[in-house]
């Protein structure tokens, strides 16, 4: 499994962009090797989030990269924010007891 990790600061309206990613997220559902995300919003500073999504292997990110349908994702996103996306491997997990 690896994990992708984007943090976005959100430089148009926050209501579009979070509709725009809510269509990117729903590309993604469809890929083969996707397994889950999660979008954060910074609690103090409401233009900032985090997408955390978990893959089943950087073969099947890549490929949902690579799919032509992305592209206007990507685009669409880039004209209302600017991002730092990483790709990270699992090493400690620890949930409550």
């Amino acid at each position: 499994m690896i994990t992708f990790i984007n943090r976005f600061h959100v430089t148009g309206a926050t209501a579009e962009f979070e509709a725009a990613f809510d269509a990117t997220s729903a590309f993604f559902a469809d890929r083969p090797g996707f397994l889950n995300h999660r979008l954060l919003q910074h609690l103090d500073e409401p233009h900032l989030y985090v997408n955390i999504a978990d893959w089943k292997d950087e073969e099947s990110f890549r490929a949902a990269l690579a799919h032509p349908e992305f592209a206007a994702h990507r685009a669409r996103l880039r004209t209302l924010s600017s991002s730092d996306p990483n790709l990270y491997v699992p090493l400690l997990e620890r949930v409550a007891r």
